[in-house]
């Protein structure tokens, strides 16, 4: 048996890479030990079989960005703790292998209101932080409200035109019936409690808010408590 080593000094020993090139390699999931993709370059081994993949590539690893449906009243601070590799969507697991790095200097951007639940997007990446603040007010947003009680006489009509509400001028929307229950909501920039004053406008009381989707970029079938990667055919 031979004395515990880093798994990058061994992949350095193996293909006589730079250290550098090693930490990347294998920060990228490009190397495994016995058959199972290992990507913390510390990681110890003995006489297990390392193998560096003939697609491997020694690149910084892409930064991603994570849109997980969040279950109702979740501030950003509760959620993050629960991005892990074991609640990424079974139906999107294909789209992208989960890295240990896929979860460090995760930021939140575009977050919901109190008591709402939904699309929250977390990002690595810079260009998205910059795009989803700096285009707030531009970038439309879009939920399902459930309700309760009766619509007024042309209230659908007075969403869509803009009204006023205990004096004050509401924001105009696009609304829709989604069913007999629920309306589809979608306006850029909502701000808290909007939402709520709209529907009390029109004689409704909120049930609940969900966020279906920012920009063009929708949560789609992520059951909630579960995570997905954005793809790069995606934009906000």
């Amino acid at each position: 048996m031979t004395d515990p080593i880093r798994l990058s000094k061994r992949l350095i020993e193996l293909v006589g890479c730079s250290r550098r090139e090693a930490e990347l390699f294998i920060e990228g999931g490009w190397v495994t030990v016995d058959g199972v993709v290992v990507d913390e370059p510390q990681f110890k081994v003995e006489n297990q079989t390392v193998a560096l993949s003939p697609d491997a590539k020694a690149v910084t690893p892409e930064a991603v960005t994570v849109l997980f449906n969040v279950p109702a009243g979740m501030s950003p601070e509760q959620a993050l703790p629960l991005i892990t590799p074991e609640s990424l969507s079974a139906e999107h697991s294909f789209s992208k292998r989960p890295l240990k790095g896929h979860f460090l200097r995760l930021e939140a951007i575009s977050t919901l209101q109190a008591n709402a639940s939904g699309l929250m997007v977390f990002s690595q990446d810079w260009k998205i932080l910059r795009k989803l603040t700096d285009d707030r007010s531009k970038i439309e947003q879009e939920y399902v409200v459930e309700i309760d009680g009766e619509m007024v006489a042309h209230g659908l009509n007075r969403l869509n035109h803009g009204l006023m509400y205990k004096g004050k001028e509401l924001p105009k929307v696009k609304a829709s019936w989604q069913n007999e229950t629920r309306l589809r909501f979608a306006m850029k920039n909502p701000q808290p409690g909007v939402i709520a004053q709209l529907c009390e406008a029109v004689g409704l009381k909120v049930v609940s808010i969900r966020r279906i989707r920012v920009g063009g970029v929708s949560i789609g079938k992520v059951p909630e408590g579960q995570w997905r990667y954005m793809t790069d055919k995606e934009k906000f």
